[in-house]
């Protein structure tokens, strides 16, 4: 795949939002501004519910993780914050009191904890959040956290070479979209569809729908991205994340103007649907002075190589 390489003077598009899923499959965070890290936005995708076999739970399965709403510290979002024995993520969701995890604490580390591919330790967050996820779920459960101490997570190494890597997100530590993408989707399908079906960590605007196909490498206040693959998406965009219901949207519509025949007719997995580009931070590339490592709501997006159509892109 050749990509052109361009000298943008003039912003592609904007960051319009930004989102962390500190719990995998559970209700995302809107926030202003997020720390970037090497795995993604700062607490993204941090913990994930397993069943007794260890295997992380999603909403493939287990739709009700859709009413799992997530809460952290107003200043969690701060460059430098570093958690304290008072600090807690609160976990909420209908017919449950909520749910306290200190944020500071590591329990007991238990192995053969698997989230597709990945099989390693993590931290167990104790009997009180398994006992609140097994209730919930109808199944018994643990809430377990990405061992970061000890633990490596690897992207696919087809699509990215080096050091890149990722916690408990399903491949990537970055996904973005763009409102426009969105946008031209709800004008095909009866009832319009929030963003929070696809949810993506980088929302931008003011581009044309589709364009992030084509992003090979951006830059969003100074930081560079590689555009690494096209996102195929699951079921997950047919579950309404306010009720936990599916139903056969907008994966039925996708399926007749996103599909991989559509788009990339001479490329293999033709009955994949696309939407939205996963991406990696090219955080080995960046100063350790670049300070702060962060982006923000209303930061320009600048292209820097793009591929000419979604047959040359990579998925």
């Amino acid at each position: 795949m050749e990509s052109e390489f361009l000298a943008p003077a003039i912003p592609a598009a904007k960051v319009s939002s930004l989102f962390i899923y500190p719990i995998k499959s559970c209700r995302g965070i809107s926030v202003s501004q997020a720390p970037l890290t090497p795995t993604g936005l700062r607490w993204d995708r941090q913990w994930v519910v397993v069943n007794s076999q260890g295997r992380a739970c999603t909403q493939r399965v287990d739709p009700k993780l859709a009413l799992v709403e997530v809460q952290l510290p107003p200043e969690a979002l701060a460059e430098d914050y570093q958690p304290t024995n008072n600090s807690y993520m609160v976990v909420k969701a209908p017919g449950m009191e909520s749910l306290k995890i200190c944020l500071s604490k590591q329990h007991e580390v238990i192995e053969a904890i698997t989230v597709w591919e990945w099989t390693g330790s993590a931290w167990d967050e104790g009997i009180e959040a398994s006992r609140w996820f097994s209730d919930f779920l109808g199944k018994s459960c643990q809430l377990v956290r990405f061992n970061a101490a000890s633990e490596v997570r690897r992207v696919d190494p087809d699509y990215v070479g080096g050091q890149h890597r990722t916690y408990f997100s399903d491949g990537y530590p970055f996904l973005l979209l763009s409102q426009e993408s969105l946008d031209a989707l709800n004008e095909l399908l009866k009832e319009p569809i929030p963003i929070n079906r696809f949810r993506p960590n980088i929302l931008v605007e003011a581009c044309d729908p589709y364009s992030e196909d084509l992003w090979t490498e951006i830059k969003i206040s100074g930081f560079s991205f590689q555009g690494v693959k096209l996102c195929s998406r699951c079921k997950v965009p047919t579950i309404n994340q306010e009720t936990g219901i599916a139903g056969s949207e907008p994966t039925e519509t996708l399926m007749k103007t996103r599909s991989g025949k559509v788009i990339r007719p001479d490329a293999k997995n033709k009955n994949k649907v696309y939407f939205g580009q996963n991406m990696i931070w090219n955080w080995m590339d960046s100063s350790a002075e670049e300070s702060p490592k962060i982006i923000k709501v209303g930061d320009s997006v600048y292209v820097l190589r793009k591929v000419s159509s979604a047959v040359e892109a990579a998925a």
